[in-house]
């Protein structure tokens, strides 16, 4: 339908650098036609919380100027989200199928690591189910979309523990006492708890990658998986807070699941910084708190290394841990020393 002069055109508009021109010039079968010249080939962040007025976090600002001035391209960028969909793809399938990705759906650059802990979970709500199946298909779908948009260069999924890792968090919180363990797989509650501790943090993701990505088309894509996480995170966060007196599971401490919340949101804030940014389900007061928002009804953000410090568990700057045992695959790969 174009010429390849004018695809080579829309090829350098739209890609970042050096890396995603060529990419995308191989992808296209343009490459050694001379249709471009070495010329024109050469050529995430926190918010506030509710009490304070919205900003651009100095530590978001310095990671996303830090990014640009490295050259972080926009597949770099989507790799780094793709190691995140690898892991609420295998969370969420391992615990409506009691399985998880087909191994044709690991495969990539780096290296491909297994999937230690997960099973299918004994919903005993309807509703709980229903949705838990719902949100599997769409990281699954997100996964698929990810690794067909990066083509060759997606990474594979890395080694994943969706065992020691919930325990070690879940002791972090003070949700179960030192010694026991917490299988967010053993019931009803202690998978909503799980699915909160990722939920949250897909949607900041997301939103401090998006000054990251100069792809426009990529960024269009970003926006619309954003969209989808913030919907998953609200219908989380909503079951949350109404199950108030949820039999919980062997060692978690009290009942209330909303109190557990807000457990979890004070132990990540712990991990991503000195700022008091994130927040549970009910707030100071008691009151319903659904949809996490500065006082400007805005949703915060992470940066890339901030979202690392919550899936390796630590405040450190380090290349692994947690639910990452080996780290992620990618040029992204490091959290922030906070």
């Amino acid at each position: 339908m174009f010429g390849k002069r004018y695809a080579a055109s829309m090829i350098n508009r739209s890609a970042e650098n050096d890396q995603d021109r060529r990419r995308f010039l191989k992808a296209a079968g343009m490459t050694g036609l001379g249709v471009v010249g070495a010329g024109a080939l050469g050529g995430l962040a926190t918010g506030t919380a509710s009490a304070a007025p919205a900003r651009p976090s100095a530590t978001a600002a310095a990671a996303t100027a830090a990014a640009a001035s490295a050259g972080v391209s926009d597949g770099a960028v989507l790799n780094f989200a793709l190691n995140l969909e690898y892991l609420e793809a295998e969370f969420y399938l391992h615990a409506v199928t009691g399985k998880g990705l087909a191994d044709s759906m690991t495969t990539g650059t780096g290296t491909r690591g297994g999937v230690t802990g997960g099973r299918a979970v004994k919903f005993k709500t309807k509703a709980a189910r229903q949705c838990a199946q719902e949100i599997a298909g769409d990281e699954k779908a997100h996964v698929q979309f990810l690794r067909s948009a990066l083509g060759s260069a997606a990474v594979s999924r890395p080694a994943i523990d969706l065992r020691s890792s919930f325990t070690a968090a879940a002791q972090a919180a003070g949700l179960v006492k030192p010694g026991h363990s917490f299988d967010a797989f053993a019931c009803e509650e202690n998978f909503l708890l799980a699915a909160f501790l990722f939920e949250d943090v897909g949607v900041t993701a997301y939103k401090g990658a998006a000054p990251l990505i100069t792809n426009k088309t990529y960024l269009e894509a970003a926006a619309g998986i954003l969209a989808v996480e913030a919907y998953h995170a609200g219908t989380i966060r909503s079951a949350l807070y109404q199950h108030t007196d949820g039999i919980l599971g062997l060692g978690l401490l009290g009942r209330d699941l909303r109190e557990a919340s807000v457990k979890l949101s004070n132990a990540r804030d712990s991990l991503d910084g000195p700022t008091d940014d994130d927040q549970g389900v009910i707030d100071s007061r008691g009151n319903a708190n659904i949809v996490p928002t500065d006082a400007n009804g805005i949703a915060y953000s992470r940066s890339p290394g901030q979202v690392l410090n919550i899936v390796y568990l630590t405040n450190k700057a380090v290349t692994s841990g947690g639910f990452f045992p080996q780290g992620v695959n990618g040029d992204v790969n490091t959290s922030a020393a906070n």
